[in-house]
């Protein structure tokens, strides 16, 4: 979890496949200046931080979880 971010001038993304009662990961890009960062954090408990991702990282777990579906 990182923290420095604030959270209210980035520019949040949820899923379209998003359940309707809202339990989804948000993620966007950094805007700290991290070329290529990618954030992410639970939208229903959004005080709890943000990760922050490597782009070789986030594409991992991307890959992961597709392959466990």
């Amino acid at each position: 979890m990182t923290t420095g971010i604030d959270a209210g001038r980035v520019d949040w993304r949820k899923s379209s496949h998003s359940s309707a009662s809202g339990d989804c990961v948000e993620i966007s890009r950094s805007h700290d200046g991290t070329v290529g960062c990618l954030l992410a954090r639970d939208s229903k408990a959004v005080g709890l931080g943000v990760l922050r991702f490597a782009p070789d990282d986030w594409a991992g777990l991307v890959a992961r979880i597709k392959a466990e579906r």
